[in-house]
């Protein structure tokens, strides 16, 4: 059977593993974004790099890809698990209140700025249906690239996060548009579109139905037999499952993708499955880029630079002032409108998609594609140094602070954080002469809370260079504040597995979520719900009549059966406190 062994895809293999295993380190010991690493890797090995030697030079076929069209599926792979694990971030109750930015912000991004683009392509001589097939393909963000950059909770972030959500919704109508606008097509199109959307809706509805029930016990199942080769097999089995069953009524995969991993984020299992599913997510997205290198032609690129160079910038400038102004018309800080604007202006992975679709219904000469193509190459390639000029171009634009060193003389307490809750317990701090520090992804709550005198600083605290940074290795206390169940679980895990001997305590909005902080590692969770509904209780009672002796034996009472539910669900060997008294037991 060895001989059978395809010598050809192993030696792909080699190189692509090669290239992983010398830029990742490489790049990241300079902190440089492994992305520009790949990319390079890409134009080196393809075949319009080292590949054209080939035949001169026989030994370099050991170090080049032998076939870059056999990479693609592996490249469509790692955007289905960069989805896969955006979804796990998210949980369907953050999505729902993004729902405005989604259909809000992410609908005028797309739809102003490809439908300026395809005005301005079409007085250019180009044919209308081509200028908007154009228009539209420019459009596209690259979330394969943008996402890993910018996160998802920072401002940027959910900003980016939005736009890309709303663009990956609407691949699918725009591709069966084109379709439509053929030359040779009828209403097969539109047809075929009206079918899509109905079966679509139909398989996403059974997604839901059957994931709400199935995916708990599969991954319990998974999860007592203390496997991680089953975990891993379940993870995979559930994503490749539901982005097959999306393909297969002709919705894109990464639809199913994602819904996947917002089913996943709503059960306890999700953390596990996020750190278990990582290393994969890196390698695939790693061969997408790979394979973005390989279409970049530098000697086409050299015949063409100047046109190719204006319309590079061009499209970069344009969409950056775009998404800029949007989001400053729809009330975030010029800072953050900066920042987003100039990282959401390079074309998209899915740019290509649109491309070829529009190629194959002739609504483009190939020609035109080609050039497109090689613009979208470089504008992906660039992303990362469109990050970094976006963060330096915000700081000078509207001053964010930085990031500071904790006081050496006394380890101060981390409040992560800065909005009501937090500054209430900046101030009882204060008052007992105990050090702080709050930290928040908002620059707003950041720059309000310093004009009140609290000692803030800008940072996204799910980073862990930022926890560092403020000594959290020397921290008597972290405080969680955030009003953000899934975040506050996933930053409390995190902290625990990092620091084991910590004190962390943290908000929950109410018994069922201080269980599950408890089984995160929390030191001590408050349901914040929980003693407001008792104190109510105690003032209607007693107001109306209630002797005071009874009311507060029941409220006792109430409390103590709230205490054992909390140590059943959470998995503790203690009854824990829910109030601060010492009398509590």
């Amino acid at each position: 059977m060895a001989g059978n062994l395809d010598t050809s895809s192993m030696g792909d293999a080699l190189v692509i593993l090669g290239a992983a295993g010398l830029v990742i380190p490489v790049f990241t010991r300079f902190r440089i974004t492994p992305v520009i690493g790949f990319i390079l890797i890409g134009i080196a090995v393809g075949p319009f790099g080292l590949g054209k030697l080939v035949y001169d030079v026989p030994w370099l076929s050991h170090v080049t890809i032998t076939d870059p069209e056999a990479l693609e599926p592996y490249a469509e792979f790692g955007i289905i698990l960069l989805l896969f694990t955006i979804g796990l971030e998210l949980s369907f109750k953050r999505l729902w209140q993004m729902r405005k930015l989604v259909f809000g912000l992410g609908a005028l991004e797309l739809l102003i700025i490809g439908t300026i683009l395809a005005i301005v392509l079409s007085m250019m001589g180009q044919y209308w249906t081509g200028a908007m097939a154009l228009g539209l393909a420019l459009a596209f963000s690259s979330t394969a690239i943008v996402l890993p950059i910018s996160g998802t909770t920072s401002p940027v972030g959910r900003a980016a996060l939005s736009m890309l959500l709303f663009e990956d919704i609407m691949i699918v109508p725009i591709i069966f548009l084109l379709g439509a606008l053929a030359p040779n097509a009828q209403d097969g199109g539109w047809e075929g579109l009206i079918e899509t959307l109905w079966q679509g809706g139909l398989v996403v509805a059974a997604l839901l139905i059957l994931g709400r029930i199935a995916l708990p016990r599969l991954f319990a199942q998974a999860a007592r037999t203390k496997s991680p080769e089953l975990f891993l097999a379940a993870s995979l089995l559930v994503v490749i499952g539901a982005s097959l069953a999306t393909a297969v009524v002709g919705l894109s995969p990464i639809v199913g993708a994602l819904i996947a991993g917002l089913l996943i984020a709503e059960t306890e299992y999700h953390s596990e499955v996020e750190a278990i599913m990582d290393p994969f997510k890196g390698l695939a997205l790693g061969i997408f880029l790979i394979t973005v290198g390989m279409s970049i032609d530098l000697t086409t690129i050299w015949a063409n630079l100047g046109p190719i160079l204006l319309a590079v910038v061009s499209v970069l400038v344009f969409k950056a002032f775009v998404t800029g102004f949007l989001l400053r018309m729809m009330g975030a800080r010029r800072s953050t409108a900066a920042e987003t604007g100039i990282l959401m202006a390079s074309p998209s992975e899915t740019t290509l998609i649109v491309l070829a679709a529009a190629g194959s219904a002739m609504l483009i000469q190939p020609g035109t594609a080609q050039f497109w193509q090689i613009v979208t190459a470089i504008g992906l390639t660039i992303t990362p140094v469109l990050a970094r000029l976006g963060r330096v171009i915000a700081r000078r634009v509207e001053p964010v602070p930085e990031l500071e060193a904790a006081d050496d003389s006394e380890p101060p307490v981390i409040i992560i954080g800065a909005g009501r809750v937090g500054r209430l317990i900046a101030q009882m701090l204060t008052a007992h002469d105990k050090p702080y520090i709050a930290i928040d992804a908002d620059a707003d709550l950041i720059e309000s809370a310093k004009r009140k005198g609290y000692r803030a600083t800008f940072g996204d605290a799910a980073r862990g260079d930022a926890m560092s940074r403020l000594g959290v290795d020397r921290s008597p206390a972290v405080v969680l504040t955030m009003d953000e169940p899934v975040l506050a679980e996933r930053l409390t895990r995190k902290l625990r597995k990092e620091h084991p001997n910590l004190l962390i305590v943290a908000r929950a909005r109410d018994t069922e979520h201080a269980s599950e902080l408890y089984r995160a590692g929390a030191s001590h969770a408050v349901p914040e719900t929980l003693e407001s509904s008792l104190q109510l209780s105690e003032a209607v009672l007693v107001d109306i009549g209630v002797a005071m002796g009874p009311v507060i034996a029941s409220i006792h009472e109430k409390r103590d059966e709230f205490r054992a539910k909390i140590e059943e669900r959470g998995e503790l060997d203690y009854r824990p406190k829910l109030r601060t008294s010492t009398t509590e037991g």
